[in-house]
């Protein structure tokens, strides 16, 4: 591997980062964000919806979190892309359709996720919070949800790693996000191939790293705070 080959990042690393914006490491970036956000809180109230619901509004909702969990990514952001705008009668722009498709996955597997830490919250909780004269509502949110989402803590980041991952994927509608930029680089130059996709891998580790250690080291570092 030649060294000078990164010069090629160098003179377009302007392009990378955020392409004819929006569009590289920032849309990405962009794109990551808001598919964990809108993922988090789908899979919060689908976590909800399986512990509390029963008979048919629970079978429907393990069905259709079964379906999202078993067509691959790929297909459900094609099939957004084309459906949305015909369900909504509206240009939706593909940026949109990938960030609705992403969200849908994570909220499945979010959504399971709180139900087992709910679950695997003690009877005896629910039971003493009903006895201090909380309402259903009020236990799920005060009491049981927190100490349920502090326990899936760390399969909530792989999930949410596992989104930041699946944004290239984007490159089927068209969306100029990294790898996009990173290929028409490639396409263009057509002679630093290991380079180019070197540094798109190096990009995509420090991006997942850093979410990685700001979930797991910054909240103890504010209990650290606090104590003192």
């Amino acid at each position: 591997m030649d060294f000078k080959g990164f010069e090629v990042i160098w003179n377009n690393l302007d392009y990378l980062l955020w392409g004819n914006f929006p569009g590289g490491i920032i849309l990405t970036l962009l794109m990551s964000f808001a598919a964990i956000i809108f993922s988090t809180i789908l899979g919060i109230f689908a976590g909800i919806g399986l512990t509390v619901w029963r008979g048919f509004l629970h079978q429907l909702l393990v069905v259709v979190l079964g379906f999202l969990r078993a067509i691959p990514v790929i297909m459900l952001i094609f099939w957004t892309y084309f459906l949305l705008p015909v369900l909504l009668n509206v240009d939706v722009p593909a940026i949109a359709t990938v960030i609705f498709a992403l969200s849908l996955i994570g909220g499945a597997y979010i959504g399971h996720s709180v139900h087992a830490g709910m679950v695997a919250i003690a009877k005896e909780q629910w039971q003493a919070a009903f006895s201090l004269g909380l309402n259903k509502k009020q236990v799920i949110f005060f009491i049981i949800l927190p100490q349920a989402l502090k326990m899936m803590l760390p399969s909530f980041v792989n999930q949410w790693v596992s989104l930041i991952k699946d944004t290239s994927l984007a490159y089927i509608v068209g969306v100029a996000e990294f790898t996009f930029i990173a290929t028409q680089i490639n396409n263009r130059s057509m002679v630093y191939p290991t380079e180019i996709f070197l540094f798109v891998i190096i990009v995509y580790f420090i991006i997942c790293a850093a979410l990685d250690f700001s979930v797991s080291v910054l909240p103890r570092l504010h209990l650290l705070t606090r104590r003192k």
